[in-house]
């Protein structure tokens, strides 16, 4: 059944500014809570047009889960594959896209890794336990990020407050997993800081069913150290620093000796990030300015049976400006400039540079009417220019106590051949067409409505296309070119009623209709998703117990074949024990559901998690 189908059956077409409250206040605050993502600059929510979904820490807590990945999937529209636990590979696709389609900045920086095939962030090293806050702009967005930006994800991790804060916590379960997290924050104005780090250690389990001679459990280590530095010179000016430290080592099964070249199931891959963001902001009455350096570096090795087998690595840096002017309500202007180099250390095209520039027209009339209009030009060493827009509005009309929302967006992106993939056509031993770059665009229609207290409800029709998308070829062994479009067109929708002052229930159902230039259904995009969550309150606020439900159906494989639908339910708990002082718990598939996200590839059965946390 087609898509345009559904849709007709839907009043109105939709929204997509999802945010997640947790309770009645933030329900009736949700139209004002201020997002960066979608233009770059504080905005509040009711002025955009744009798709953007909003998770917070309260939320990430809620769920409890120590991978990001799993805290994301709970999203609509957001579809994840894991191929054998935390730390093995995982893609993440926003509205059926592709993981390398999408960007992910961690406090500002780019934490793609320029050394994999096609410049993809290695999601699954990212961990829960200091972020504070994620922001999910849905759609093609080429014209605040450039290159990739097919969806935007920017993770905030916990930022300084006054005084001297911080928190310890421990946690264990289920594959010997253990893992430990601490954060300590301060600052008196002038100074600020905040420094966090996690270390994770976990047996797992077999990763593969075709693993039939060892049968060993693939385990996986993750430490991640963080830290945040600000000195405000004056009112107006201000300097920051951000660290990040990544080391990861993970297990797998399927690879290849180094001697004989034969089949192995001892495998290990080990991953480390360190990157690092600097900037000065100045800020006056109507200007804001934003001068900043991003600079980002990932080595891979790659072990069989302890063995050296392959290793790569890349350099990504920014350097840019971030301007906005702002006259009246009808007049606001956000601009700036951006280079991008990116480097790897194995490949015939090691480096290149992107230079780019934007501009985008924001304007409010009688408080109820935004609109939206800008243009970017980017300038790329290997395949010339290329010029994107986005166009957006929102109507506001006062409903039934409350306030109903309808709003439209269209943008286009694209994406350059990775260095990878233009290197790996360069040892081609016959002529290949060379590549250029993907084009992409979409649009999005949307209605929310919001009584300001209890419930909030929202739904969202899109439609993207991708326009000659790259793909690897098995039979000749390079990367080559469709002609032709993919397309991916849906509907998402979301709820949230606070029934009681203690029980409040979330959900979200998505509906993908992604094809590829034939008409066949693209690999591993389910048709419906859905989650469903109970949060209920209780003890004067000391004991929250939560239940989520999380379903995927109608999914195929590369092969054509169709994958496992599930249903996978997780219960949460956590106590107040002190001022301070609580305890956690988890249970994750609690039902025990057997199935596989990617075929040959394990998932945890019903497994238990426990642990404590003290705050200051």
């Amino acid at each position: 059944m087609k898509i345009t189908t559904i849709a007709g059956g839907i009043a109105a077409s939709a929204l997509a500014a999802y945010t997640f409250p947790t309770s009645a206040a933030d329900v009736a605050g949700i139209m004002e809570e201020v997002v960066v993502t979608s233009s770059r600059v504080p905005t509040p929510l009711r002025q955009i047009g744009t798709s953007v979904s909003v998770i917070n820490q309260t939320d990430i807590e809620r769920l409890g889960y120590d991978a990001l990945y799993n805290v994301l999937r709970t999203q609509p529209g957001v579809q994840v594959s894991n191929q054998g636990g935390p730390g093995s590979i995982t893609s993440l696709r926003i509205r059926g896209e592709e993981n390398y389609r999408t960007g992910f900045y961690l406090d500002g920086i780019d934490i793609s890794d320029t050394s994999s095939p096609q410049t993809t962030t290695r999601v699954e090293h990212i961990m829960s336990s200091s972020v504070q806050r994620v922001e999910i702009l849905r759609g093609p967005q080429g014209l605040m990020y450039g290159s990739d930006a097919g969806g935007v994800v920017t993770i905030t991790t916990i930022a300084p407050s006054e005084g001297l804060n911080g928190s310890i916590s421990a946690e264990g379960g289920r594959y010997d997993t253990r893992q430990y997290a601490a954060n300590v924050n301060g600052g008196n104005g002038t100074l600020d800081f905040s420094l966090s780090g996690s270390d994770y250690d976990s047996d797992l389990y077999n990763a593969r069913t075709t693993d039939t001679d060892l049968r060993d459990d693939d385990g996986y280590e993750n430490t991640t150290l963080h830290g945040r530095l600000g000195w405000n010179i004056t009112d107006d000016l201000r300097l920051s620093f951000v660290g990040r430290d990544v080391d990861a080592d993970a297990h797998y099964d399927g690879c290849y000796t180094v001697t004989d070249f034969s089949s192995s199931n001892a495998c290990s891959d080990e991953f480390e990030q360190e990157s690092w963001r600097a900037a000065a902001n100045y800020n006056t009455e109507r200007f804001t300015h934003e001068v900043f350096y991003t600079s980002n570096e990932t080595r891979r090795k790659n072990y069989t049976e302890g063995q050296f087998s392959f290793g790569l690595g890349g350099e990504l840096e920014r350097t840019g400006y971030i301007g906005s002017f702002n006259s009246s309500d009808a007049l606001k202007l956000v601009y700036g400039v951006d280079l991008l180099s990116e480097s790897t250390d194995d490949s015939s095209v090691d480096d290149r540079d992107q230079e780019s520039a934007y501009a985008e027209y924001q304007g409010g009339f009688r408080d109820s009417i935004y609109v939206t209009a800008g243009v970017r030009y980017d300038d790329n060493d290997d395949f010339g220019s290329t010029t994107t827009y986005r166009l957006s509005g929102a109507y506001l009309v006062p409903v039934a106590d409350g306030e109903m929302k309808f709003r439209a967006s269209y943008g286009t992106g694209f994406r350059f051949p990775s260095l990878f993939e233009i290197a790996n056509n360069g040892f081609s031993f016959t002529p290949v067409p060379e590549l250029s770059e993907e084009e992409s665009e979409g649009y999005d229609l949307a209605v929310s409505w919001t009584d300001n207290a209890s419930v909030y409800v929202e739904a969202v029709y899109f439609d993207q296309t991708i326009s000659d998308e790259i793909f690897y070829d098995n039979a000749s062994f390079v990367y080559l070119q469709k002609t032709g479009d993919t397309q991916s067109e849906g509907v998402e929708l979301y709820g949230r009623w606070n029934v009681l002052d203690a029980l409040s229930i979330d959900g979200n159902y998505t509906y993908t209709d992604s094809q590829d230039i034939n008409g066949d259904p693209r690999a591993r995009r389910p048709e419906h998703m859905a989650n469903l969550g109970l949060t209920f309150v209780t003890l004067s606020d000391k004991l929250s117990l939560g239940l989520h439900a999380r379903l995927s159906q109608d999914a195929i494989d590369v092969d054509g074949s169709q994958l496992d639908d599930y249903e996978v339910l997780d219960f949460t708990a956590r106590l107040q024990l002190l001022h301070g002082l609580e305890v956690f718990g988890r249970v994750e598939n609690l039902t025990d559901e057997d199935y596989q996200e990617v075929p040959t590839y394990y998932t945890s059965g019903a497994a238990g998690y426990l642990g404590v946390k003290y705050s200051f």
